[in-house]
């Protein structure tokens, strides 16, 4: 069936999820792996998931249970170990949200119209940090948390909205250079390469590759962390598709 875990994409994710020595074994763990991406990338409702994939219910509590467990976002910060730290872009982009995704009164910390996707890739367009904020947050917001591990003598690469000094000083303190086009009122001469900045197009493409999921490209999602957790399991086929091509 489409959509689902290869061989070798497998086989590079099962040491990486949770043991469960004890009690009574869980569930195949692929069968339901293959479910949660069937979802993902289809972006139908989990009632609609096939049969083959078994219950929709323990595919969504497996989902549900390992979000909040940080299984997710352990994987991906496992595979981004192997980026290319040459160079790192960031970026943002916005994500439109369902009328089944809208907020709830009772709960004002969910976006309403909008959210907005913040990533930090690598010079192969590969994610290494992810974040999420209401799509009228300011693309700077998280821009500290997400850049905390730029790597010395790395080039960092964004556009002319992260053009701030604070930014340029905390590139300058990790060992980087920001290589970020000036805003048009900035009176001071900033060292900028129009040549080198042509690769920031790489995070661009990450964001369509990963908007390729229907469950990322909307928001069907109420809980914010949910709808990070598709965006981290998007990323994460990403980092097994590569390990694919590279062996």
């Amino acid at each position: 069936m489409r959509y689902e875990l290869a061989d070798h994409e497998w086989t590079a994710i099962k040491p990486m999820l949770p043991n469960k020595p004890r009690g009574v074994p869980r569930v195949n763990d692929r069968r339901v792996l293959n479910g949660i991406f069937w979802v993902l990338r289809s972006g139908a409702p989990w009632r609609d998931l096939p049969t083959a994939f078994g219950p929709y219910t323990t595919c969504y509590n497996r989902f549900v249970r390992w979000r909040r467990a940080g299984v997710w976002a352990r994987i991906i910060e496992a595979l981004a170990t192997a980026h290319d730290a040459a160079v790192q872009m960031i970026d943002t982009s916005i994500v439109r949200v369902h009328q089944h995704g809208a907020c709830i009164t009772r709960n004002q910390r969910q976006s309403i119209l909008t959210s907005k996707i913040h990533a930090v890739v690598d010079g192969n367009g590969l994610p290494v940090r992810l974040a999420l904020s209401p799509g009228e947050a300011h693309d700077v917001r998280l821009a500290g948390k997400l850049l905390s591990r730029l790597k010395s003598g790395s080039m960092l690469l964004a556009d002319r909205g992260y053009d701030a000094d604070w930014i340029r000083e905390l590139a300058m303190k990790k060992g980087a250079w920001a290589n970020i086009p000036p805003k048009s009122n900035r009176s001071d001469p900033i060292c900028f390469s129009p040549y080198l900045y042509r690769a920031r197009n790489q995070v661009e493409r990450f964001f369509n590759r990963i908007k390729q999921c229907r469950r990322v490209a909307t928001r069907y999602d109420r809980l914010a962390a949910n709808y990070l957790a598709f965006v981290q399991l998007a990323s994460i086929r990403l980092w097994l598709r590569l390990n694919e091509s590279a062996s």
